[in-house]
């Protein structure tokens, strides 16, 4: 059976884009931490070589420093130490060469190039090369300092070794960027899956086929949101300062590995719903099921934020599991592509049922047999 025309109010307001002051403020607010982290890093940097070890301009010592920190999303101390050592790389080099053949047009050729190979032979990270030949190009330009052959290669150690010091000693909170992540992708899984109820209960074809396009988009996401906790867990284990979170951030990663697979699966759902609606029928019953699951989703992305939230969200899906027969939610004489939604709907309850901290074996379990 088809339906008429959708009413306007079920559309909803319109999204206002944000005001580029509203947008800069937010950027700069996110960013403080990093700030406060690398400011301290640098001048912490610099009176170390200047009043303990007695360099005149340590330059280096801060460029290394500010270089090894970064406003970068991945700050874990392995990517710290990456950047360091190929800085530190680069001035070796160059001090070399410039110790051996002065300065010049062609040594700065000779120092560049040969920095280049040198670091793309050790990492494959483009970065780390570039880190490292910005460093030898300040080596190969600016005159020597006083104090002996490479005060600069020590100088950009201890750039290295406070940047590395700093994501312990001065850690920027390592749940921030991950929460940010987080949320981003949630609500984009709630925005697609309320586009496909729309779809299912109006019979709006137009409206199943921009929820698939958003959903194929979800990838970067769910990538950023992984290399976000990645960092934020590598910064826990090492800072004693922000060691407390542990807990916390592995609670987050059980529920990113179940939104991962969730995501994957409502990919599929998305692009069943974008076949079979060219038939141009509502399909209320699986409407309502799908709004089940969106809601038991905001649940669990609340949960992120107030842990209680979360054997809510697991109840809910609990109770949705296990009535997911086509029979029991769509009566003896459904259409067999109404059965077969409702049947693809079974794996992606099981996976936000993992993401809410269920074993897999126990959410598989709660399926009535089909």
């Amino acid at each position: 059976m088809t339906t008429g025309a959708r009413p306007d109010r079920e559309r909803g307001p319109r999204r206002r884009l944000p005001g580029t002051s509203g947008v800069s403020l937010r950027r700069v607010s996110t960013s403080l931490p990093a700030i406060l982290q690398i400011t301290a890093a640098a001048v912490i940097a610099y009176l170390f070589a200047r009043e303990v070890l007695g360099h005149d301009v340590p330059l280096l010592a801060v460029t290394v420093s500010l270089s090894s920190l970064g406003f970068v999303r991945d700050a874990r101390p392995v990517r710290v130490l990456e950047t360091a050592v190929g800085m530190t790389l680069g001035i070796a080099v160059a001090e070399a060469v410039v110790l051996t053949f002065g300065q010049g047009i062609v040594q700065l050729a000779v120092v560049l190039s040969a920095t280049l190979v040198i670091a793309r032979l050790l990492s494959p990270a483009a970065a780390f090369a570039i880190a490292a030949a910005i460093q030898s190009v300040l080596v190969s330009l600016l005159p020597a300092p006083d104090g002996g052959p490479f005060v600069r290669v020590v100088d950009g150690v201890v750039g290295g070794v406070v940047a590395l010091a700093a994501t312990a000693l001065i850690p920027r909170d390592p749940r921030r960027a991950a929460i940010r992540e987080a949320r981003a992708l949630f609500a984009e899984f709630e925005a697609v899956t309320a586009s496909l109820v729309s779809s299912l209960r109006y019979a709006d074809h137009e409206e199943s086929e921009r929820a698939l396009v958003r959903v194929r988009g979800t990838q970067p996401l769910l990538d950023a949101w992984r290399g976000s906790l990645d960092s934020a867990r590598a910064i826990v284990s090492v800072s004693p300062i922000v060691r407390r979170h542990r807990a916390e951030l592995e609670r987050q990663a059980v529920v990113l590995d179940g939104m991962d697979l969730a995501t994957r699966n409502l990919r599929v759902i998305a692009r069943r719903l974008d076949f079979v609606g060219r038939d141009g029928q509502s399909r209320p019953a699986v409407a309502d099921l799908l709004a089940r699951v969106s809601a038991a989703v905001s649940l669990l992305s609340a949960s992120l934020d107030d842990i209680e939230q979360l054997p809510i969200a697991r109840r809910a899906l609990e109770e949705l599991a296990r009535h997911l027969r086509p029979e029991e939610v769509l009566g003896g004489d459904a259409r067999v592509s109404e059965q077969a939604l409702v049947i693809a709907l079974r794996p992606l309850v099981v996976d936000l049922l993992v993401a809410a901290g269920m074993p897999v074996g126990e959410a598989q379990a709660l399926l009535p047999p089909t």
